[in-house]
């Protein structure tokens, strides 16, 4: 947020300080799910270490959010991003638009834009990685829960988990028929349309189909002199659809059999040029967000399309379960907009640049195949265990195009890799007493890559610059990564732990050759880290407090230094990176008619290496590190980018019961402290903070076995406006958050 702080602000701000506790989840209707009929607290079930677990017996820092309360994130048609700063520790942020997420876990991601770039958080959905970050952007719609752990999980979940990991689990189908349908229409022609229907096919067979519909017009005008046009941007019409089968032939035997699709068509990020004040980091008087000055912005696209499915088979031997896993992923994608923000024109308007940029970006093919065979103990007594092995297989292809100032093509490269990954691990849990157990895991992962990249048309060639040779980096390394962790249970409502691991990510690989010559390779990454906690339950289980405190060191981190003026990728390892903070989640059942929870985190990084520098802007930014002899950042002693010390978010829901139904009110907040975009630092790209609220108010009723609801909802109803990004190559342009959307919505719930 650029320089403002309003009443509002202050306000949340005191309330978070004054009930010193952390968010959770509340429905997004505003029905107490999370409590039972007693105004108790319900158990939070989770299965961070692949069994079903109380999440306060779980020695792992982790939320859980539940299908409803991500319906009320995302009730104005918004992507995954939409959980950005719901959740101590998490941000999400894209360059790329409703696709490409990237997420950061206590400080730790990647800003990389390029399609083969690699994240240290892992997004699993429906128990098969996302390796692909194309991927991770699948929507959000009919889950029953979302786990975010944090810190390293390496030993369960494997490789490039050094951050932690974003788990995602659809509802399955049972017997019993239940169906909904829900619509909303917001600002914008905003609409949103998401239904399914589950039941028994057969005595042993049971489905579920799921859709979503998506749909916003653009909204931004473009007033660039010559190419004038309202709404031409940030437009989209995305769709996702998902079928699930369960056979249920006995009581040994279960598969479940998940396939699902995405349809994407829209505009790209938006970016704006010159909408920063040089030497501060506030909006340039008069910016609106309405309105944009761009020479490319008809010919701006972006398409995705990715199918994918999966076979999971569990066979129940009495005392153990095997379970074998195999998915297939697939997509396609093209991205093509204006890179620069602006247009060519007389210095001193707005949104003129010096230099045009238009390029685009395509994944033409696209696939994995993961395959894991797991043997587990079935609760044996004081020791359980399981075992098991895991095979990832992926090959990608990867365009990028580059296009002069009539939109011709001047420029292309392009890249191809394959990965093979396989990995054996083990994990065991014992009870020393009975009130105190220890849990063990060990993986050893081994990582290969086959990468080629070339450039076959210069944009640059105007000034002698041709074609390149076929460059090849072929890395290949293993890695051992465990955790060794123990829970003490105090009594029946507090529980104390403690966890060390060690994570691993493999190296990576960057090889964007458009405006550069070499390909470069960052070695394995690896991760120590402490943490401990206390998981409690308080208020005869009307209130649950849990706080932990970390510290990790990554050795050898894999970052990316990005753009710069010479608008080129390069991968850098960092001697050494530190990170600690502290977490805290929070759930109060006030009354039986009144929830609140709340959520807060301090996350501190440090990256050390007194050699480590990196270019800077082109854009004439105001850079506040040191330089080197060649004009370079020097960036010891800097936080990671997008890492904000400080995350809070406050949700609260009341209930009015009446004689034929309910009247509800939910509202939620999210904030965060000040946001660094790159490597280095300075005073334009950055944003001061960011506070989203979103309100929700409307009548429940039911009648003949069917649930109605109708509410009307607004998203960021603040109005903020922050930055979350920039482009730094060229001029000062940034992207900015979504504005306020307000709109109606109807559900309905057939059982």
């Amino acid at each position: 947020m650029m320089s403002k702080k309003s009443t509002l602000f202050l306000s949340i701000q005191a309330a978070l300080l004054a009930s010193s506790s952390l968010a959770y989840a509340a429905d997004d209707s505003g029905k107490k799910s999370d409590t039972t009929d007693d105004g108790k607290l319900e158990r939070i079930m989770v299965t961070a270490q692949k069994r079903v677990q109380n999440a306060q017996e779980v020695p792992v820092s982790i939320t859980s959010l539940k299908g409803d309360t991500l319906n009320a994130f995302g009730a104005a048609g918004q992507d995954v991003r939409a959980l950005s700063a719901r959740v101590p520790s998490l941000t999400i942020e894209s360059s790329f638009g409703r696709t490409f997420p990237r997420f950061y876990i206590r400080g730790l991601g990647n800003t990389d834009f390029d399609l083969n770039s690699s994240q240290p958080v892992s997004l699993v959905l429906d128990d098969v990685v996302q390796e692909n970050a194309i991927l991770k952007g699948f929507p959000i719609f009919d889950v029953d829960r979302v786990e975010v752990l944090r810190g390293p999980q390496g030993s369960l979940f494997g490789r490039n988990t050094t951050a932690g990991i974003v788990k995602f689990d659809s509802k399955k189908p049972t017997q019993d028929f239940d169906a909904y349908f829900k619509g909303s229409l917001g600002t914008y022609n905003t609409r949103n349309l998401e239904g399914a229907v589950g039941g028994g096919l057969t005595d042993t067979l049971s489905g579920r189909f799921s859709l979503l519909d998506q749909h916003r017009d653009d909204w931004v005008d473009n007033k660039a002199p010559g190419f004038e046009k309202n709404d031409q941007l940030e437009g989209y019409r995305d769709s996702a659809g998902r079928l699930q089968l369960l056979w249920d032939p006995s009581a040994q035997l279960k598969v479940l059999f998940n396939a699902h699709f995405r349809d994407l068509n829209g505009t790209p990020r938006v970016f704006r040029a010159n909408i920063i004040e040089r030497g501060t980091h506030n909006f340039v008087p008069g910016f609106d967000r309405d309105t944009v000055y761009q020479d490319a912005a008809a010919r701006a696209t972006q398409d995705v399309k990715t199918r994918g499915g999966s076979v999971k088979v569990d066979y129940d031997f009495g005392d153990y379960t095997l379970t074998s896993i195999t998915g297939y992923e697939r997509a396609r994608a093209f991205s093509r907009g204006d890179v620069d923000g602006g247009y060519l024109g007389t210095p001193g308007n707005p949104g003129v640049v010096a230099a045009s940029a238009e390029s685009g970006d395509g994944l033409p093919g696209h696939h994995q195949w993961t395959q894991e065979l797991r043997l587990a103990t079935n609760e044996l007594g004081r020791l359980d265990y399981q075992v098991g092995l895991f095979y990832f297989d992926e090959s990608l292809n990867i365009d990028s195009f580059n296009y002069d100032d009539n939109g011709i093509q001047n420029g292309y490269a392009y890249q191809k890799q394959d990965t093979k990954a396989w990995a054996v691990f083990g994990s065991a849990d014992y009870d020393l007493t009975d009130a105190f157990k220890v849990t063990a895991g060990v993986r050893y992962s081994h990582d290969k890559k086959d990468y080629e990249a070339q450039r076959l048309q210069s944009p640059l060639s105007f000034l002698g610059v041709g074609p390149t040779d076929k460059l090849y980096a072929n890395p290949s390394d293993g890695e051992v990564s465990w955790d060794l962790s123990g829970v003490y249970t105090v009594n029946n409502d507090v529980n104390v732990y403690g966890r060390l691991a060690k994570g691993f990510r493999a190296p990576s690989i960057q090889g964007r050759l458009l405006f550069g010559d070499e390909v470069t390779v960052a070695k394995s990454e690896t991760m120590y880290s402490g943490e401990v906690g206390i998981k409690s339950d308080i208020l005869d289980n009307r209130g649950r407090v849990n706080i932990d405190t970390y510290y990790y060191q990554l050795n050898d981190q894999q970052l990316t230094a990005v753009g710069g003026g010479a608008n080129f990728n390069r991968l850098i390892n960092a001697d050494k990176t530190i990170g600690y903070g502290v977490e805290l989640d929070s759930q109060f059942a006030v009354t039986s008619d009144f929830l609140v929870t709340a959520g807060l985190s301090y996350n501190k990084t440090e990256i050390k290496d007194p050699g480590l520098a990196v270019g800077i802007c082109g854009s004439g930014c105001t850079v506040t590190d040191p330089l080197d002899a060649n004009g370079n950042a020097i960036i010891d002693g800097n936080s990671l980018p997008h890492a904000p010390k400080w995350i809070a978010n406050i949700t609260a829901t009341y209930t009015y019961p009446l004689t034929t139904g309910e009247l509800f009110v939910f509202t939620d907040w999210a904030w965060r402290s000040r946001d660094h975009f790159f490597l280095y630092e300075s005073k334009e790209y950055q944003d001061a903070s960011m506070l989203e609220g979103g309100l929700r108010l409307g009548y429940r009723w039911s009648t003949d076995g069917t649930d109605y609801e109708i509410a009307a909802y607004g998203r960021n109803i603040n109005n903020d406006q922050s930055m979350t990004g920039g482009i730094d190559f060229n001029n000062l342009t940034g992207f900015v958050n979504d504005p306020r959307i307000v709109g109606v919505e109807f559900k309905a719930n057939f059982y």
